[in-house]
């Protein structure tokens, strides 16, 4: 197989303003880099498991799921809570617990602090109150944590005694054990936790409320839950002045996922939307034939078409892969000169789940490649003209990739069905499991 553009795939390198695709046709390298841009600085998690900052218009190469590193690319989100990492600070309402510093984060400096339950029976909390979303619009709450002598946290909504969202997890086995939201007032969503290095973890819930205004908190339990409300009579317990969790980096959004970390300091800080276009150029791309294949996973589910094209600056003349998160599906498009030429929609659960994905195009022998198989094929199709780049968008502008992507891969001629097989398979059972972020139970 002749690739003639490879991006990623374990192979990265980046500078301020790109990030760099290539080709290594018969042993000589040239580049074919993407334009890139964001006018903020992000964090990322480093080769290291690290949190780290990266500069405005630097890309991340994040590792956080992965030993291989993917380019992370996220829409614009703004966190809100002003405070993000001194607990200490009155911003935090505390109640039965105390918010010591000092001690190790995950961005390797000693900025955590922990929530230490006092001797009290009630409830050991601490939220930031009030904070001020869209009524009916996905809130994100997320925070770094590590057990500290209790085993188990829970972060959610607080209301009152009889309304409000929690998720709750055990930061022993690394799991959610509870769910769920109470009375009127907030819809509980989804919930997620993240493995980091040295025992720490992301914690995620996402909620809705019918209210303007947001009381997010923490609480240290001493059992699973029974109730979804931290504020309730059920988390009541006798705590022993010394146990607690250590925690970082807290993180409200109006997102329908826990994106990366926004650190603030006294006020809301807003990471930027970023974007990656433009790479190769019309001698390396094919108009009359050609693959064009991706390993990738959506993390934006904004009811947009989130796509990938190699095109003519425009999704007049394109080949796509879209996310059509309108109808929780994935898609594969061909145009030609304003005149779709194949619309193919796998209906499934993509957002997040990597996926491996290839497009066969050529005249009147097109054919869709998902995870190892092949789900379409058009014999009737006219093939596009003057196709010059791929785009992180459908084409130089307009409905951009959130996502991260682990390989991008393009063929200037077609490919046998066996070859687009195994290019669009998982090489062993462990990598499938792997990429697909999903635990071994048992094997073998």
């Amino acid at each position: 197989m002749a690739q003639t553009l490879k991006f990623g795939n374990k192979t990265w390198a980046t500078k301020v303003g790109s990030t760099l695709a290539y080709n290594d046709e018969n042993g000589n390298y040239k580049p074919l880099p993407f334009a890139f841009t964001r006018s903020t600085s992000a964090t990322r998690v480093n080769k290291e498991g690290l949190i780290e900052v990266v500069t405005n218009d630097r890309p991340r190469i994040d590792y956080t799921d992965t030993s291989d590193g993917v380019l992370l690319l996220e829409k614009a989100a703004t966190n809100l809570i002003t405070y993000s990492e001194d607990f200490s600070n009155a911003y935090w309402t505390k109640n039965g617990l105390s918010t010591p510093s000092g001690f190790i984060s995950p961005d390797g400096t000693a900025n955590a602090f922990k929530l230490v339950e006092d001797t009290s029976n009630g409830i050991h909390r601490t939220y930031a109150p009030a904070i001020s979303v869209s009524t009916s619009t996905d809130a994100s709450f997320s925070v770094f944590v590590k057990k500290g002598g209790r085993k188990y946290i829970a972060i959610g909504a607080v209301h009152n005694s009889t309304n409000g969202v929690v998720a709750q997890f055990d930061l022993e086995d690394g799991t959610l054990v509870y769910s769920g939201a109470m009375g009127t007032i907030y819809t509980y969503v989804n919930s997620d936790i993240v493995a980091l290095e040295n025992d720490w973890y992301k914690i995620s819930i996402i909620s809705q409320t019918t209210g303007t205004t947001i009381n997010f908190a923490m609480a240290l339990s001493d059992d699973i839950f029974t109730q979804p409300s931290i504020d309730n009579s059920a988390n009541l317990y006798t705590g022993d002045g010394t146990s607690g969790v250590y925690i970082f980096g807290a993180m409200l959004e109006q997102n329908s996922v826990a994106s990366s970390y926004i650190p603030t300091q006294g006020s809301a800080s807003t990471r930027v939307a970023e974007t990656a276009t433009g790479a190769g150029n019309s001698e390396v791309f094919n108009d009359s034939q050609g693959v064009l294949f991706a390993n990738i996973a959506a993390n934006s589910d904004d009811n947009s078409f989130r796509q990938i094209a190699l095109s003519n600056g425009t999704y007049l003349n394109s080949v796509r892969f879209i996310y059509r998160n309108t109808i929780g599906g994935f898609g594969f498009y061909l145009m030609s000169g304003g005149v779709e030429q194949l619309n193919e929609t796998i209906i499934s659960g993509t957002q997040k789940t990597p996926l491996k994905v290839a497009l066969q195009y050529k005249l009147n022998n097109c054919s869709c490649w998902y995870n190892g198989f092949k789900v379409a094929t058009d014999i009737s199709s006219t093939m596009p003209i003057g196709l010059d780049r791929i785009n992180f968008a459908q084409g130089d502008t307009g409905n951009p990739f959130y996502g991260s992507t682990k390989e991008i891969g393009y063929y200037d001629t077609i490919l046998t069905d066996l070859e687009l097989e195994t290019l669009t398979s998982y090489k062993s059972w462990t990598s499938m499991v792997n990429e697909l972020n999903l635990n071994i139970i048992y094997n073998g």
